[in-house]
């Protein structure tokens, strides 16, 4: 269950994350809502995680979900840059995470 709780924790990360660039171009109280929420419950999700992972480990993978995802979600929603070395740097930090899972 911890690690269901660190990718949740990931997932709400990036929706905190995807929040702040549309409260930058739109200033509305949903997105601002949207984005205390998104990162109060990954906040939530990671402590939980915590209580059975390592500190280190559930750190690196959580920054890592978040991370990634923010990149993919703003190529997807705000026409960043989409380059093969974009993706495949991108590709290697998850892949990163799925390393710490297996040697944990």
């Amino acid at each position: 269950m911890n690690w269901t709780f660190l990718v949740l924790a990931g997932v709400f990360e990036m929706v905190g994350v995807l929040m702040i660039n549309k409260w930058h171009k739109d200033r509305s109280w949903r997105a601002m809502l949207l984005l205390i929420a998104g990162f109060g419950l990954s906040f939530l999700f990671l402590s939980l995680a915590m209580r059975t992972l390592a500190m280190g480990t559930a750190y690196a993978v959580w920054t890592g979900i978040g991370a990634s995802g923010g990149a993919v979600l703003g190529m997807i929603f705000y026409n960043e840059p989409r380059n093969g070395l974009r993706i495949l740097f991108i590709a290697m930090v998850l892949g990163s995470a799925v390393g710490l899972k297996l040697v944990s």
